[in-house]
């Protein structure tokens, strides 16, 4: 029944499905306890009835609310794709301010107290993210080798060794490695007639252990790289008189980037965020540079707020050059 009536009215259906969904935003707001403040900033002289009728004001401010996106939605929907992109993502970055600032955040202290967390937290962020990157990549290029390998052993060895760190927690793989290592490397020296104490860096520790862990993740996408290559490529290069070396180096490894980048580009992102945990070994980072500064100044939420943009700006800039570089790819690709 319901059926045949939307097909032999679409036109009233979608306007009564427009009308259902408005109702269910309005509803939904409302239950969430909207405020009605914002109404009287706009219109002060609602003040004196929102103040009688908190329950109205409420209903009023959950209705506007809804219409307003509504409006919204239609107003983009006209514009081309392109423009619809850069406007979500606007307006969604404006509201996220607004969230910031209706905490009453002292801007003044803001910019003040800033160029603290740049100079030192997103410096170690980036160097250890950069570093830990080229190490994961190194090894996780040897360990896709290696399971493409006709060798039980040395297969088994590299399926081994990323089923153990893709296993183990972040966290948990750099205390053993902070904690452990040293340890392991004092017993081995003892064993040597050698006495003096050994201490890991929490640099070395924390760009050990990110560089393990996400080389694990990173073979397996660069061992889907490998097998998209079609074989005939290979017999190609042998067949032309290169050696395996080159036929890798000149045919093969420009393939496999542009294949990998997009799941690369997925764990630089990954690993951008999982270097907030080298603040757990005293490693100041983003992280640790804002739990310092918010127990100091005790301003925990502005400093959080502020660490929360600088992950965003980081992950926004990742974003645009991966795309860069995917678009150089495709490009480089079609010109060979």
């Amino acid at each position: 029944m319901i059926g045949r009536l939307i097909l032999t009215y679409p036109d009233a259906s979608r306007r009564l499905g427009s009308l259902l969904v408005l109702t269910v935003i309005a509803l939904g707001l409302y239950q969430m306890g909207i405020s009605a403040k914002w109404l009287g900033q706009v219109l002060p002289i609602s003040d004196p009835w929102l103040s009688e009728n908190p329950a109205g004001g409420r209903v009023v401010s959950s209705v506007l609310i809804a219409l307003i996106a509504a409006v919204n939605w239609k107003l983009l929907r006209l514009l081309p794709r392109a423009y619809q992109i850069g406007g979500v993502w606007i307006e969604l970055f404006v509201l996220l301010m607004l969230f910031f600032y209706s905490f009453d955040l002292s801007l003044p202290f803001i910019a003040k107290k800033i160029g603290f967390l740049i100079t030192r937290g997103v410096t170690t962020t980036l160097y250890i993210s950069a570093i830990s990157i080229a190490i994961a990549t190194i090894v996780a290029l040897l360990g896709a080798i290696a399971k493409l390998s006709r060798n039980g052993v040395v297969y088994g060895l590299a399926t081994f060794y990323t089923s153990l760190f893709r296993a183990l927690p972040e966290l948990l793989t750099l205390m053993i490695i902070y904690f452990g290592l040293p340890l392991v490397l004092q017993a081995a020296l003892a064993n040597l007639g050698i006495t003096t104490p050994v201490e890991i860096n929490p640099f070395v520790a924390g760009m050990i252990a990110i560089g393990i862990v996400f080389s694990s993740y990173c073979s397996e996408v660069l061992l889907s790289a490998f097998r998209a290559i079609p074989h005939g490529q290979y017999e190609g290069g042998y067949a032309i008189g290169l050696t395996p070396w080159q036929t890798m180096r000149l045919i093969v490894l420009p393939q496999l980037i542009r294949i990998a980048l997009p799941g690369l580009g997925n764990l630089w992102m990954v690993l951008l965020k999982d270097t907030a945990l080298v603040s757990a070994v005293g490693l100041p980072d983003i992280l640790r540079q804002t739990f310092v500064a918010a127990k100091v100044t005790k301003h925990a939420f502005t400093f959080t707020g502020i660490a929360c943009l600088l992950f965003l700006a980081l992950a926004i800039l990742s974003s645009f050059v991966i795309n860069w570089l995917e678009a150089y790819t495709k490009r480089a690709e079609a010109r060979r």
